[in-house]
């Protein structure tokens, strides 16, 4: 691991503490700084300010807060954290109910150790992670969104203009690609494609990657080439 993701802050939230401390161990035992944990919702929005994580591992299934409010609370603190959702459940109401509260990614808890600390580390990166078959899911109800109205008082005024690259990002964003498949595609780095889409939410004065696509898909950006 490289110094970078050495830095990585995670909080790891599940009900269960034997599985709590084995996720927490396993980031651990990778160089990951599992800098809080937390047994149940109430807990983890309490914790998470001074945590300052910048992934929280969520279980959905909590037991006195759903982990989708959960995630709720979190996405309205000034720097909230990103979320990687880890649920046994792998339905689809559930996959787009933490997709539409703010999750950046969504593993089943039968995903390999590996799987799970690329999840970590990709998350923290800003790349949707999700379950082999989820990712097409999560698309299409972007694009649902899209074709739903927004209500009035969410509509975004005249948009900053974007420069020529950072639009050709978006549009790839829109067509569902990650970070790494965006860079290969335009022959760029990992890091240059994340700053052109922070640059992007900035300039939209949009939160997430759920905005961004549904803005990108509004306009027509995901069409053509």
């Amino acid at each position: 691991m490289s110094s970078d993701e050495q830095a990585i802050r995670v909080m790891v939230v599940d009900d269960h503490p034997m599985w709590r401390e084995a996720v927490a161990r396993d980031l651990a035992d990778a160089g990951y700084d599992v800098v809080a944990t937390a047994g149940d919702g109430q807990e983890a929005v309490r914790r998470a300010p001074a945590a300052s994580a910048h992934v929280v591992v969520l279980d959905l299934n909590l037991p006195d807060l759903p982990g989708v409010e959960v995630c709720r609370r979190l996405m309205r603190h000034s720097s909230p954290p990103r979320v990687l959702v880890l649920s046994a459940s792998g339905e689809h109401a559930d996959v787009l109910e933490a997709v539409k509260s703010g999750a950046t990614g969504y593993l089943v808890k039968s995903a390999s150790r590996a799987e799970l600390l690329d999840a970590v580390r990709r998350t923290a990166e800003g790349d949707p992670v999700f379950t082999p078959g989820l990712a097409g899911l999560v698309l299409g109800e972007y694009r649902r969104l899209a074709a739903a109205p927004a209500p009035a008082d969410a509509r975004t005024p005249a948009a900053p203009q974007l420069t020529e690259r950072e639009t050709e990002v978006l549009r790839l964003v829109a067509k569902g690609l990650s970070y790494k498949q965006i860079a290969d595609r335009l022959v760029l780095s990992h890091r240059t494609v994340q700053n052109h889409v922070q640059n992007t939410l900035g300039k939209l004065q949009l939160h997430n990657r759920v905005e961004l696509v549904r803005y990108a898909i509004e306009r027509g950006l995901d069409d053509g080439r």
